[in-house]
């Protein structure tokens, strides 16, 4: 499920940037320019933050119960 949000999420970041870069003006000198660059940036900053953490997920581990009657994280590559 969390990596279904990251991407939602990722997405409607494109699809805002798709919408408001046409829009910005960079060749201006003044508050338009430094309002655009700064836009964007952020919106850049947002992208690669979604996409990091749609990337780097840890997988779940599956739980294990034990005789013990307690669970136990199950490591990768180890056990029955």
């Amino acid at each position: 499920m969390n990596k279904n949000k990251y991407l939602l999420y990722l997405l409607l970041c494109g699809l805002m940037l798709y919408y408001a870069v046409p829009k910005f003006s960079l060749e201006s000198i003044g508050v338009d320019s430094l309002f655009a660059g700064t836009w964007l940036l952020f919106a850049l900053l947002v992208a690669a933050g979604n996409l990091s953490a749609f990337l780097y997920t840890p997988k779940k581990q599956k739980a294990v119960r034990t005789s013990g009657g307690y669970d136990q994280k199950r490591e990768r590559g180890f056990g029955g």
